[in-house]
């Protein structure tokens, strides 16, 4: 919810000063639910871990990725955004990173031992993540990850894309290569297409000419788009990933920020 209030606060239908502050207040409600549930290696999970515990004490690198870019323009809108959220945040992802340009799924070890095998932790289970991960680390303004890290995770994304075709709409999560799962695919597409925006625009039509293709295939009759069986409400975020995914390369403009704009926001 974080997420979508920080979109809201940069969309041109919400700028009014009595949208803005409605708004505010109800993200730093939710962002400070987000730094009460920080887990203490400084991410976030989507259920509790082996501890069952009053405070979260489990995370994975993706759920974290998600939300560090809104963290990150929280805090250039003049947001009371805490430093170490974010910091822990980041380095968590950081920590994440594996040798081999992946991202571990979780980071349940210091030293990894399962990047060589046919485990999620491999690139071919990482396609998503990796995508995920160098976006928010680039918004974070991470040096390291640079335009050729970029360039090379979106290259292993459509190298190896059919890892993600075969997993989508298996019935059972991570059952497929790799230990891919079906919901893995439109989040990875739209998280691709967000890393594709941080290129430079001279480059940016050629990658997302390549990703068009991957998400309409995916389209049914009724216009509708689903990677996973298993919940009702695939279709919702199917659809939604795949629209905002498109948009991205067709109307970037759209996705313009103008909250550096605003007359007495820290740029």
């Amino acid at each position: 919810m974080f997420i979508c209030l920080v979109e809201a606060a940069n969309d041109a239908r919400f700028q009014s000063a009595d949208w803005q502050k409605r708004i505010q207040e109800r993200a730093v409600e939710y962002y400070q639910h987000l730094a009460a549930n920080q887990e203490p290696k400084g991410g976030w999970g989507y259920y509790e871990g082996p501890v069952i515990g009053r405070h979260p004490s489990w995370s994975t690198s993706f759920a974290t990725a998600c939300v560090i870019p809104a963290l990150v323009e929280a805090k250039e809108m003049g947001w009371p955004i805490d430093d170490k959220v974010l910091k822990g945040a980041v380095d968590y992802v950081k920590a994440c990173g594996l040798p081999n340009g992946a991202f571990q799924y979780d980071l349940t070890t210091v030293i990894p031992s399962r990047i060589a095998s046919e485990n999620i932790d491999n690139i071919k289970g990482s396609l998503g993540r990796i995508q995920t991960c160098n976006w928010a680390l680039r918004k974070a303004g991470v040096a390291s990850v640079t335009d050729d890290v970029v360039r090379r995770g979106l290259g292993w994304f459509f190298e190896h894309h059919k890892f993600l075709d075969v997993a989508r709409w298996k019935p059972v999560p991570h059952e497929s290569y790799y230990a891919n799962a079906g919901y893995f695919y439109f989040f990875g597409h739209y998280h691709a297409a967000q890393l594709i925006q941080t290129l430079p625009p001279a480059e940016r039509e050629a990658w997302h000419a390549k990703l068009r293709p991957h998400i309409v295939k995916t389209q049914w009759k009724d216009g509708s788009q689903s990677d996973f069986p298993g919940s009702f409400y695939s279709w919702t975020y199917g659809t939604g990933f795949s629209i905002l995914a498109l948009e991205l390369g067709l109307h970037p403009e759209r996705f313009e920020r103008t909250h550096a704009k605003k007359a007495g926001t820290p740029k």
